[in-house]
């Protein structure tokens, strides 16, 4: 048992502050299980849950020397356990919002094609300007979309966190559909 454990959170928190790793460690060993159930009830996925945590003992980290917490370092955590679980939600309804309007407007297209030529053409186009997407963003799309692969999966398999993953669906979605709302309103005139 580290003798770190004895210690009371302002204590740790001011050893933080001054570079201490192992009062870092102690924090969160004190607080990430009850920081992830708590992101879990929100969200209900427990692997989102823990990508959250993860992110708030990495600003703590990253921000430790310009730390300014008022009152307990508990109502702290959870305060920014919320507010990145908020941000998380809202950044999946962006990505939901995305995709949905690039399968809504394929799928408009689709019904508009009247010959299996035109699907193929269709098809052409779209698969064309996959192409041109660059590398990884085209890599991790087509394992996204294609493949249906999970933004975890994804990422083990690319060596990229999640988040990485889950903005380059994003990005190549936001892409894509610029592209191809001016080609297809060409196309179909």
């Amino acid at each position: 048992m580290s003798v770190y454990s004895n210690y009371a959170d302002h204590i740790l928190l001011n050893l933080l502050m001054e570079d201490d790793q192992l009062a870092f460690t102690e924090i969160f060993e004190r607080y990430s299980r009850l920081l992830v159930n708590h992101a879990y009830k929100i969200l209900g996925n427990q692997d989102e849950a823990n990508d959250v945590v993860q992110d708030v003992f990495l600003t703590i980290w990253n921000k430790r020397y310009e730390l300014i917490i008022t009152g307990s370092l508990s109502s702290y955590l959870y305060k920014a356990t919320k507010n990145k679980v908020l941000n998380h939600i809202a950044h999946e309804k962006v990505v939901s919002r995305y995709t949905n309007s690039i399968a809504n407007f394929v799928e408009n297209v689709y019904v508009l094609a009247d010959s299996n030529l035109r699907e193929k053409e269709l098809e052409a186009i779209i698969a064309k300007e996959i192409a041109l997407l660059p590398e990884k963003m085209r890599e991790v799309f087509l394992l996204r979309k294609v493949e249906e692969l999970s933004y975890d999966e994804i990422a083990l398999k690319l060596n990229i966190t999640d988040k990485t993953a889950k903005q380059q669906v994003y990005n190549s979605v936001k892409i894509l559909r610029k592209k191809l709302k001016s080609l297809f309103s060409v196309f179909l005139c």
